[in-house]
């Protein structure tokens, strides 16, 4: 008799605003199931018990942060949490006016949230101290380079403009992991008297993020939380208003029912672990994407890596091959055992184009998105970019392409 082969194990390169939940996050949930079962909203002792807990949480990553606990709202989802602060801030500001400028590569939440303030009239601006443009309204996109970077300029001339509600600009994009110029942003904004909100969903925990924001979200499972808690940081002094019906008749005039206090402990455990990771040195992860992109860039005829070599995350890579389709690449290197993913970070669901290869005015074809998760080997990148060149191939070949 005998033995069977050795099953390879699975590459997992997709850990894009899901990560593997960690062990500890795990442990807390686990243990505020029994002490944090209640209503937090009661006022019995199992409640307050529940009640002290869910605080905690905010208290730990008001830590984090360098915020007030009473900054910080948790919300269900990194997309709540987007919509939220985009909203809440815009009604909050109407009377200054109803646009919100945001770079063009944002998260779709944020650009969508956008679009919403200009369709529904939000301006009103009797009383402001200067009289809103009338062009102005909705959602003020602002250009990138090819790296996926802001526009400075653009971006300051925008928000200098009379009604202007917020401003929008991530932290670091999570599809190409161009770090953008947000201590620049922040400075810009702050002169014309607009707050910033920051995205750093996809780079807290993999860089710093520093205290260049008026408004801050985090996504905890991004760093190994379960589902359910996001996190939305908003500075003293930045004014919002809840959007009807939200909050009428809760506790939570912010994000209504409030969140799962198990998932708020096993959020913050995470960005705690993620914070303290990131503070104990470089981030191995950084030497595995350049090697990554010189493989795929060398072995992979027609393809075009996208973001830049320097000034970006640790974890994230994306890149375009000619003449294949994303969606039948993630699938063949899926049944080869990589898990890998494709289109925009924010809208793979749904098969579309990425918007931000788009606004880079990169190669939005067989598009591949790579987000490596803590613990990935050098071996593990060098299986994948061992296969990976058969993979295309052998599509190209299905598409009758014999001569790349």
């Amino acid at each position: 008799m005998t033995d069977s082969p050795a099953v390879a194990r699975r590459v997992v390169l997709d850990a894009g605003g899901r990560a593997p939940v960690l062990p500890a996050a795990r442990e807390a949930f686990l243990a505020a199931l029994d002490e944090g079962w209640a209503d937090p909203r009661r006022l019995h002792t199992e409640g307050r018990r529940a009640r002290a807990l869910l605080d905690g949480a905010r208290e730990a990553v008001a830590a984090l942060v360098g915020a007030r606990t009473e900054e910080v709202d948790l919300a269900p989802s990194h997309t709540a949490a987007l919509h939220g602060a985009v909203l809440t801030v815009a009604r909050g500001r109407r009377r200054v006016g109803s646009a919100v400028v945001a770079s063009a590569v944002e998260r779709r939440a944020v650009l969508d949230a956008a679009a919403a303030v200009g369709a529904s009239g939000a301006s009103g601006a009797s009383g402001a101290s200067r009289v809103p443009d009338p062009s102005l309204a909705g959602l003020v996109a602002v250009p990138v380079d090819r790296s996926g970077r802001l526009d400075l300029a653009a971006f300051a001339d925008a928000v200098a403009r009379p009604g202007v509600a917020l401003a929008a600009v991530q932290h670091a994009n999570g599809e190409v992991g161009t770090l953008q110029p947000v201590a620049e942003a922040h400075a810009a904004a702050r002169a014309a008297g607009v707050p910033l909100l920051v995205d750093a969903g996809s780079s807290f925990g993999h860089a710093p993020v520093g205290a260049d924001w008026d408004v801050l979200t985090l996504d905890p499972g991004d760093v190994g939380a379960l589902p359910g808690v996001a996190v939305l940081v908003t500075r003293a002094g930045v004014r919002r208003s809840p959007v009807p019906p939200a909050g009428a008749g809760d506790e939570n005039r912010w994000f209504p029912g409030g969140v799962s206090v198990p998932a708020a402990l096993a959020a913050a455990v995470a960005l705690q672990a993620a914070a303290a990771r990131a503070a104990a040195g470089p981030d191995p992860r950084h030497a595995l994407v350049a090697r990554l992109r010189a493989r795929v860039a060398a072995e992979v005829p027609e393809v075009d890596v996208a973001g830049p070599a320097d000034g970006r995350l640790p974890h994230v890579l994306t890149f375009s091959c000619l003449y294949v389709d994303g969606e039948a690449v993630v699938t063949a290197l899926d049944r080869a055992g990589f898990a890998v993913a494709s289109g925009s970070a924010c809208t793979s669901a749904t098969e579309e184009p990425s918007h931000v290869l788009a606004a880079m005015g990169a190669l939005t074809q067989g598009n591949v998105r790579l987000s490596l998760p803590v613990g990935t080997t050098a071996a593990d990148v060098d299986r994948f970019c061992d296969a990976l060149p058969g993979v295309v191939a052998a599509l190209r070949r299905d598409a009758g392409l014999t001569d790349l």
